[in-house]
């Protein structure tokens, strides 16, 4: 018989897992860097993200669109344009990708 012991429930923790399961998917970090500068059109966030398909593009901006840290607005125009940028939700994770960005020029970063 197996002894369940209940989950303590901790909220820091729980706020911790939640904003890490926002930025912590690959590329999403760089992405918000990215767009930190202004918005952007899909092809320049495909060229500053070197490497990244543009399937694993489409998806993180839909995923950051879902979680309200990025808004996609299209224009009436052709050929269609569309841009995308941060709301203020997205603008409050910049202190942490400039965190990210303190530890790796102190840790990672061959100087």
């Amino acid at each position: 018989m197996a002894i369940q012991i209940p989950a303590a429930t901790d909220e820091k923790r729980d706020a911790v897992a939640l904003s890490a399961e926002i930025v912590g998917a690959k590329w999403t970090a760089l992405l918000i860097y990215d767009l930190a500068s202004g918005t952007r059109r899909f092809r320049e966030l495909e060229h500053s993200l070197a490497g990244i398909s543009s399937r694993t593009l489409a998806e993180r901006l839909r995923a950051l669109e879902r979680e309200g840290v990025v808004p996609r607005h299209s224009y009436p125009e052709s050929p269609p344009r569309v841009e995308y940028g941060l709301t203020a939700k997205g603008r409050d994770l910049l202190p942490i990708i400039d965190a990210m960005t303190d530890f790796g020029q102190a840790w990672l970063v061959a100087s």
